[in-house]
């Protein structure tokens, strides 16, 4: 029983990530799962109405039920009533991309945004996304209020260094890079990612603390095109990003979603970052 829920989970899992839609044999294939057994879990997650068949083409695809569920958990969470009014001020003084990244065990899950961004070029990735740590300001922005150790296993369990895509020219590649990386983002305060996830394309992010423990429970980050961005303005940015990083603490008191894990990101981790000697 506890294989068929890890496998099924899997199947939505791998759905939600490649667009919804997907044949059979590729589910399979690529959860290693035998065809006949997907077939199961398929028919199965149709009968609950998480997933349907596309007559036509044969395809599976997510059915609303599941994104219905994330919506109601959201709104009943109380995470939109506190965190949007705070993004939508950091995104109208910026006029940038805001949003909250909220910190899950050994990820980041993006929850909420307001785009500041008028006209002209704008970045407005999928919600529900979760950043790769290592190259993004929002990783950056935890990992730094961690210690070196951890935060290199953190990133290792996504898969380790290097670009996640061939459109990231300044990922970090080695150990050095990405410590150095981390050092610069706790003395700064805030994580800057500049072309090192996707090209063209910059952001910058802060912890955001639970006001009593002290622990990160999220991110609020800041992206936009480079163009727009460059470091004499993030540096102008910097002080409102802090300022709404502090004043979304305040406001998760109100919200069970920001519940200490009381796993990943604690306060005697937050409040005491290590070094961890640099391997290449």
């Amino acid at each position: 029983m506890a294989g068929n829920l890890e496998r099924a989970l899997a199947v939505l899992e791998l759905l939600a990530k490649n667009g919804g839609r997907m044949t059979l044999a590729t589910i399979a294939d690529t959860l290693n799962i035998p065809r006949s057994g997907t077939h199961r879990l398929l028919s199965m997650l149709i009968d609950e109405g998480f997933v349907r068949q596309d007559q036509d083409h044969g395809e599976y695809t997510l059915a609303l039920k599941l994104v219905s569920l994330g919506l109601i958990y959201l709104s009943t969470s109380g995470v939109a009533d506190i965190s949007q009014p705070v993004l939508d001020r950091l995104a109208e003084s910026s006029g940038e991309l805001a949003r909250l990244g909220v910190v899950e065990e050994d990820h980041i899950t993006f929850v909420g945004k307001a785009q500041g961004a008028k006209s002209g070029l704008r970045y407005d990735p999928d919600m529900g996304s979760q950043p790769p740590l290592h190259c993004t300001a929002s990783g950056q922005a935890w990992l730094s209020t961690l210690s070196d150790e951890r935060a290199i296993e953190l990133v290792s369990k996504q898969g380790g260094l290097g670009p996640k895509s061939a459109n990231a020219p300044r990922a970090p590649k080695t150990i050095q890079q990405f410590l150095k990386d981390l050092n610069g983002a706790r003395q700064r305060g805030y994580g800057v990612a500049i072309e090192t996830y996707e090209a063209g394309m910059t952001s910058i992010a802060a912890p955001v603390r639970n006001p009593v423990t002290n622990e990160v429970v999220g991110v609020v980050s800041l992206a936009g095109p480079t163009s727009r961005l460059p470091e004499s303005r993030l540096k102008e940015l910097a002080p409102s990003l802090l300022s709404a990083a502090a004043d979304m603490g305040a406001a998760t008191l109100s919200s069970p979603l920001f519940k200490p894990a009381g796993t990943v990101g604690g306060t005697p981790e937050a409040k005491r970052p290590r070094r961890a000697k640099a391997n290449a």
